[in-house]
């Protein structure tokens, strides 16, 4: 058995939730109903792995307009020309959200308005009245990765599902702004409804809505701790091992929204690994790495791994960039190829993420 798979064959027993039996997921999602299942657009219908963030439609009762379905952000961003009689709409304020993958800085207005989020599969839900961003100027932080500024952007769509991202330049990303858990039928985190706040993501389509139908299967769970205002959970916590050096432990970012992963490690964990090119510094080919989730003294726990440039394994991302700096902390971005080591769930009432492994 390889260290990868080590890792999901058991989870630890040293937080409340961090290991739930099957049975008992069953009994935490049995009374629940509603849920709605969203095939992408760019599903291969085949079984292929993943490699491109997954899109699906978003409509404001005018023509649809494709979108990125985003775990590494929070709240709908789309362009104001997309959205019909935006100025009869309730105005909520100036917002801006700032993505640090790209380094655009999207900025508009909050606008409050009901969203229809349809799949290929014509499936569809529509939200409560949310706030939307309705963006209407591009800016660019200092040297960015990828960004062009524009006084009138017209092909902006983003679909942020994730959670905890107020403290990455997204400030005004908060839990209410996240249209998968604001259907009618949902309650509050004190007060849930007939239908969990949260979501199932695979690399073929998303579960909306977590009932026992749509939670089948063996996870490892991680039990996420509250934010310290308490109006959203914390980052997940992981562990990074390179080659056969020490884990160093730091938090984890599970995004659909990138192709290309971000790795933030202790200087001494890069010497030797290093490849320097056009687009910055990435991790040498052949450099091993090895991602575990959730509680670091625990014997196993969720993870997988593979080794950089290998392009038989498609967990392993295009490429991988070194996102330096002496204090910063240990982070990985995993990017959408995660999505071919497993299926990936997240319960906002509980705090709760989940792994289902995938057989490749």
């Amino acid at each position: 058995m390889t260290d990868a798979a080590k890792t999901f064959s058991s989870c630890s027993l040293a937080l409340a939730l961090a290991c739930l039996a099957q049975p008992a997921l069953a009994q935490r999602y049995e009374a629940h109903e509603g849920g709605t299942y969203l095939r992408y657009f760019n599903d291969s219908e085949t079984g292929e792995p993943r490699g491109a963030p997954p899109t699906l439609l978003m409509s404001f009762g005018g023509e649809p307009v494709r979108a990125v379905m985003d775990t590494g952000s929070t709240g709908i961003v789309v362009a104001a020309s997309s959205i019909p009689n935006i100025d009869s709409l309730r105005q909520i304020g100036p917002g801006t959200l700032t993505y640090s993958s790209s380094g655009r800085i999207m900025r508009g207005r909050w606008v409050e308005t009901r969203v229809t989020i349809g799949g290929s599969n014509d499936q569809s839900i529509t939200t409560r009245p949310i706030a939307v961003l309705a963006v209407e100027r591009i800016d660019c932080v200092p040297h960015p990765r990828n960004c062009e500024p524009s006084d009138a952007p017209r092909h902006v769509a983003m679909l942020g599902i994730g959670f905890a991202r107020e403290g990455d330049h997204q400030s005004q990303s908060t839990p209410d702004k996240n249209p998968f858990l604001n259907l009618p039928g949902m309650g509050t985190s004190s007060e849930p409804g007939r239908l969990t706040r949260g979501y199932v993501v695979t690399r073929a389509g998303v579960h909306v809505g977590l009932t026992a139908a749509n939670t089948r299967g063996t996870y490892h769970f991680v039990q996420l701790q509250r934010a310290a205002d308490g109006s959203d959970w914390g980052p997940l916590p992981a562990c990074i091992k390179v080659d056969d050096a020490a884990p160093a432990c730091g938090t984890a970012l599970i995004d659909t929204g990138v192709s290309v992963m971000y790795l933030t490690l202790p200087p001494d964990r890069e010497t030797g690994r290093i490849q320097d090119g056009e687009r910055g510094k990435t991790l040498a080919p052949g450099t091993r790495l090895s991602i575990t989730f959730g509680d670091a003294a625990a014997d196993h726990v969720p993870g997988y791994g593979f080794a950089a440039g290998d392009t038989t394994n498609a967990a392993a991302p295009e490429r991988i960039v070194l996102v330096g700096g002496a204090n910063r902390p240990t982070f990985v971005n995993t990017s959408v190829h995660a999505l071919n080591a497993f299926d990936y769930l997240f319960d906002a009432d509980a705090g709760v993420i989940g792994f289902r492994r995938l057989d490749r």
